[in-house]
C-alpha cells in the first residue's frame, strides 16, 4: 500500500504469477500484470508465458507435402546409418561370420547345422532360423553386414536417398517406409530363397527407398529418367551378381517400398493420416500372413 497526495491509500500492482512482486506491465492478451521475469516479447508489447503457450498451440504447425512434421536435418537417416554401423562393429568384434552374434541376426529361413562331430554324422550345434521361432531375423538381418564393401555401399545409398524422403514424408512416415521395405524384402527371401540360405544387409530397404522416390517423382510429374536409370543399373547389378546378391531381398524391398509409398503419397488430403495408416496396415497384414503361411511349409 502507498499513500497518494490526498492521503488515500493506493494498491501496488503485483505479478499474477509471483505474489508480492511489483509489476506494472500488462499482458497484451489477457490484461494481467506481469513482472520482468514473466514478460515475453510479442508482435505488440509483451505477453505472459501462459498466453504465449496458448498462442503456440493455436497456430497451425507446418507439415511436409505428405502430412508429416518437418525436422531439422535428417535425424532418422543418420540414426539408421548409425545403427547399421554399430551392428557391423559388434559383429566384427564378436567373431565376424563365424561368431555367435551373427548367427542370431542374419536371416536363415530355417535352422542350420553349425557344427558336427568328426564323422559329420551328428549335428552338435544348430543355428536358429525363422521357421523355428527366430522371427526377429526378419528385421535384424536388414541391419547386419560383414564385408566392408557391403555396408559401405548400403550406407552411402541411405545417405543419398534418405534425406530427400525424410524431408518429403516427415520422420515417422519415412521410418515406416524404411522398416516396411526391409521387412518386405525379408519376407520375400523367406518365400523364394532356398531354405538353407543365409541373407543379410540393408539392400531391401535401399530398394524400397528408390521405389518411393520414383513414386514421388511420378506424383509431382517430375523427371523420372534419372531414377529409372538408377533402378535399371541396380537391377543389372543384382542380376549379374545373383550368385552372391539376394535378388529376392531386392525384389521384395522394391515392391514393399512401392506399396507403402503409394499409400503415403497418394492418400487424399481429407483424412490423409487415416488413409495412410490404413494403407500401411494392409501391407503389414499381408507380410504377417505371408510369414504365418510360409512357416509350416519349412517346419
Amino acid at each position: 500500500m502507498t499513500e497518494g497526495p490526498t492521503g488515500a491509500e493506493q494498491t501496488v500492482p503485483t505479478c499474477y504469477r509471483h505474489a508480492g512482486r511489483e509489476a506494472h506491465v500488462l499482458c497484451q492478451r489477457c490484461g494481467r500484470n506481469i513482472c520482468g521475469d514473466c514478460m515475453r516479447q510479442a508482435s505488440v508489447g509483451f505477453q505472459c508465458p501462459e498466453c504465449v503457450a496458448e498462442g503456440t498451440r493455436s497456430v497451425r504447425q507446418p507439415r511436409t507435402p505428405y502430412g508429416g512434421r518437418p525436422a531439422a536435418g535428417s535425424p532418422v537417416t543418420l540414426t539408421l546409418i548409425g545403427l547399421n554401423v554399430l551392428v557391423f562393429v559388434l559383429v566384427l568384434v564378436s567373431g565376424g561370420r563365424t561368431g555367435e552374434l551373427i548367427r542370431q541376426l542374419w536371416l536363415a529361413p530355417r535352422d542350420l547345422c553349425w557344427d558336427t562331430n568328426a564323422e559329420r554324422t551328428v549335428c552338435l550345434e544348430w543355428a536358429p532360423g525363422i521357421a523355428d521361432g527366430a522371427y526377429w531375423q526378419l528385421l535384424t538381418s536388414a541391419f547386419t553386414h560383414v564385408e566392408l564393401w557391403h555396408i559401405g555401399f548400403n550406407v552411402l545409398a541411405i545417405y543419398i536417398l534418405g534425406p530427400q524422403l525424410e524431408r518429403l514424408l516427415g520422420a515417422w512416415r519415412y521410418l515406416t517406409l524404411y522398416l516396411m521395405s526391409a521387412l518386405a524384402g525379408s519376407v520375400t527371401v523367406y518365400w523364394l530363397a532356398p531354405p538353407n540360405s543365409l541373407t543379410l544387409g540393408a539392400s531391401g530397404a535401399v530398394f524400397g527407398l528408390m521405389a518411393a522416390l520414383l513414386i514421388v517423382a511420378v506424383r509431382v510429374r517430375g523427371d523420372v529418367q534419372g531414377l529409372l536409370t538408377l533402378v535399371a543399373i541396380n537391377v543389372a547389378i543384382t542380376v549379374l551378381g545373383s550368385g552372391f546378391i539376394s535378388w529376392q531381398g531386392h525384389l521384395g524391398g522394391f515392391v514393399g517400398g512401392l506399396l507403402v509409398s503409394l499409400a503415403l503419397v497418394y492418400a487424399p488430403r481429407r483424412g490423409r493420416t487415416l488413409w495412410q495408416v490404413a494403407g500401411v496396415a494392409l501391407v503389414a497384414v499381408a507380410l504377417v500372413v505371408g510369414v504365418l503361411v510360409r512357416t509350416p511349409m519349412l517346419t
